[in-house]
């Protein structure tokens, strides 16, 4: 139990870190259940090992490409206007999105779906120079060569830019505004983007240090919440209830440990320079 794998597990673990069976924790399990997914949502949004970095890839299948191409309205909206003489004005949207699983939290970009433009077959511009230049062995001007190559992939970006892409976590929609009459037939996509750890197949995330300690504290604070009308009450023995001493505790050590992540476990923003 030192090491719980299961949600479970981990559930009777924090609950024997705050005295149980010694004690009596007076927290219900439904209470326990929704402070497990807030606290896993926490260490998904926070935590550099709550997610991984994936390359998916979807194959456009012909309906999806003329789905897409369509100027259909996938939404429409209204809007009243004031003092201009007109009643409404109606808004469309086009349907150039793809559905993305819910477990992808963010999308950095989508690769080139044409790179034509610097390296085709036997037209690659480095097989050509190596094909005719790298039997002389020292002959061969690496400096030129590298920058040759980064000419090269200046032009590529501007004759053939990566793709636009709009993409929000709420509604697991990637936008991609390119221009799709250029997009081929079964054309692959490849996605880079984030996708959260699933405890039921990474059962380890049960066994993370900060995970357990950030739970124990969660559920302590539920507890001093739920006996905090009891405060003062003296029990047979003299025992005196003490339910804002334990909230206030378990706030304390949430704060602690959300500081720690912070500084410890999260990782930092890009910084812009401009």
């Amino acid at each position: 139990m030192a090491q719980p794998s299961s949600r479970a597990e981990l559930k009777e673990y924090c609950l024997k870190q705050l005295g149980k069976p010694v004690l009596e924790i007076n927290v219900d399990d439904d209470q326990i259940d929704n402070l497990i997914d807030d606290a896993i949502q926490y260490f998904h949004e926070r935590h550099y090992d709550g997610i991984e970095r994936v390359y998916l890839k979807h194959k456009l299948t012909p309906t999806e490409k003329e789905t897409i191409k369509q100027t259909g309205i996938s939404t429409t909206q209204s809007a009243t206007v004031v003092g201009a003489g007109l009643t409404s004005i109606s808004y469309v949207e086009g349907v150039n999105y793809l559905p993305l699983p819910d477990s992808i939290i963010g999308v950095n970009s989508v690769l080139k779906l044409n790179s034509s433009t610097v390296s085709d077959g036997l037209f690659n511009i480095k097989y050509q120079l190596f094909l005719n230049d790298v039997y002389y062995y020292g002959a061969l001007d690496l400096l030129n060569y590298s920058m040759v190559k980064r000419y090269l992939e200046d032009l590529d970006h501007v004759l053939n830019p990566q793709a636009m892409i709009r993409f929000n976590k709420t509604n697991h929609k990637l936008y991609l505004d390119i221009d799709w009459t250029e997009v081929g037939q079964n054309e692959y996509l490849i996605i880079d983007c984030y996708r959260i750890i699933n405890p039921s197949e990474a059962t380890k995330v049960y066994n993370d240090f900060w995970l357990k300690r950030y739970l124990t504290a969660l559920i302590k604070k539920q507890w001093g919440m739920n006996m905090i009308k009891f405060n003062g009450v003296q029990l047979p023995g003299g025992i005196v209830l003490n339910g804002r001493q334990i909230y206030e505790d378990g706030l304390a050590e949430i704060e602690k440990l959300e500081e720690q992540l912070k500084n410890e476990y999260e990782l930092p923003p890009i910084d812009l320079i401009g």
